[in-house]
């Protein structure tokens, strides 16, 4: 698979650096089921409990910029390849897609994904948010609509998914989630190699006590995280 690199240099064949290794899904009919049925709970008490939360953030958007919307919708790649759109409390300015273009050269992560640690397009709103995660909140309508889990690999953007070699194409093969081993492990500081390794060592390893596991440590690490950006 061949993709521009981000720095602006020749095109770059990963294909070859990752030969597909096939992976094993754990997809136990019981665990399945164990994983929807706290996915539906969570979900919906989750979204019940933290309505009072979703209307102050909506404010507090909406007064540092009242023309754009609270709600940040955008298209992800799902299970199997399947499109769906993303709810996120907006953290960035209006345009934020149009700037993209021009930040690109200064993308921070090698791979085929955009971050940059001060990224002018967040908003002083968007920057507590992102910091404590509160702009994934939304998602729990994603999860309650089972288009993602509380637990499993983030789901991507297409653009980086047409990028993905064959071998990382392969986090496509379960539900995306909230929260994995990369929201534990370092989040942004780590290495988009890195990052599909843990996912996929995920996806491998997946159980109830696991998924649980993971969402409690999602908890006491997602608050004063020096690594969401």
């Amino acid at each position: 698979m061949i993709y521009q690199s981000s720095n602006g240099s020749s095109k770059v064949n990963r294909e070859n650096e990752f030969p597909l290794q096939q992976i094993q899904v754990n997809d136990n009919k019981y665990y399945l089921i164990s994983k929807r049925i706290v996915d539906l709970v969570c979900s919906t008490i989750g979204i019940i409990l933290l309505i009072p939360l979703f209307l102050l953030l909506a404010i507090f958007i909406k007064l540092e910029d009242r023309k754009g919307p609270v709600i940040f919708k955008q298209i992800r790649i799902g299970k199997s390849g399947k499109q769906f759109n993303i709810y996120k409390f907006r953290s960035m300015v209006t345009n934020a897609e149009e700037l993209k273009v021009a930040l690109l050269e200064h993308n921070e992560i090698a791979g085929p994904v955009f971050k940059i640690k001060y990224d002018p397009r967040v908003t002083k709103v968007g920057k507590f948010i992102r910091k404590t995660s509160l702009d994934e909140l939304p998602q729990l309508l994603n999860v309650l609509k089972g288009e993602m889990s509380l637990v499993g690999p983030r789901p991507p953007l297409p653009n980086e998914v047409e990028k993905y070699t064959s071998y990382e194409r392969q986090r496509l093969r379960v539900t995306p989630g909230l929260t994995c081993y990369w929201q534990v492990s370092g989040r942004s500081n780590i290495s988009f190699e890195r990052w599909m390794e843990l996912d996929l060592k995920y996806i491998q390893e997946r159980s109830f006590f696991l998924d649980i596991k993971l969402i409690l440590k999602t908890v006491f690490v997602i608050f004063g995280s020096k690594d969401a950006y």
